[in-house]
């Protein structure tokens, strides 16, 4: 059984995961970094945003702990914090794929 402490620090794990996920382009920067470590300039290049906007967003994956810098020389490389984060990734696809994008809702109830 739980305790009240753990439910609250599970809940607060998965609310952060949820922030990560909740920004397009920070689900794709995580997709990205799923299949291989990558270097800020290419990641923008590769999700076409602005190298201060893909800036921003490694400044909140990292936050929510789902990433990590590596210090390379004079480079710093991003990777998926945890290989289970990105096993987690892959059986969300799969939950997403499966159940369809035609019943996600919005928050004002409007199916898209």
């Amino acid at each position: 059984m739980y305790c009240r402490g753990v439910i609250a620090t599970h809940a607060q794990v998965l609310a952060r995961f949820g922030h990560a996920l909740s920004d397009p382009t920070r689900t794709r920067l995580l997709l990205a970094l799923r299949e291989a470590p990558g270097y800020p300039a290419e990641l923008a290049d590769l999700l076409g945003v602005s190298r201060q906007s893909l800036s921003n967003h490694l400044a909140c994956l990292r936050g929510c702990g789902l990433v990590v810098s590596v210090p390379e020389g004079r480079r710093v490389r991003y990777e998926i914090a945890d290989a289970r984060l990105s096993h987690a990734l892959g059986d969300l696809l799969g939950v997403v794929l499966a159940v369809g994008d035609d019943r996600c809702e919005t928050a004002d109830g409007v199916t898209r």
